[in-house]
């Protein structure tokens, strides 16, 4: 199950990519805390590794150095996060910019509510 769960976490967070110019980070880091159960250094750890780009480099060697960094959930965000992307692409090209502005917001929201009253 957990497999899946990350699976599923990389593929929705691509599509929000997609969909949603976000980086994914929105929902990948808030998913991996509240349904994986990781602590939030190492989501953060293992978000910055799935969008590594130059610029995160040496953010990422610190949590590496730091073994914050889950290198079985990095990879199974690798796998599904690039199809995610591919469909929320496809469907942000098909939606009215109001619709996809209106989307963001509500997605937004939730996740502030969410973890602005959690423990």
């Amino acid at each position: 199950m957990f497999i899946i769960i990350t699976l599923l976490i990389g593929l929705l967070g691509g599509v929000l990519s997609g969909l949603l110019g976000v980086g994914g980070a929105t929902l990948t880091i808030p998913a991996m805390v509240y349904l994986l159960k990781l602590d939030q250094k190492v989501a953060q750890g293992t978000s910055l590794a799935l969008l590594m780009i130059p610029v995160t480099l040496l953010a990422v060697i610190n949590y590496y150095k730091n073994n914050l960094i889950d290198k079985n959930v990095l990879l199974l965000l690798v796998i599904s996060f690039p199809i995610g992307a591919f469909i929320g692409s496809v469907i942000a090209i098909k939606l009215p910019s109001l619709i996809l502005k209106k989307i963001f917001a509500i997605f937004l929201i939730i996740v502030a509510i969410k973890m602005l009253f959690d423990k």
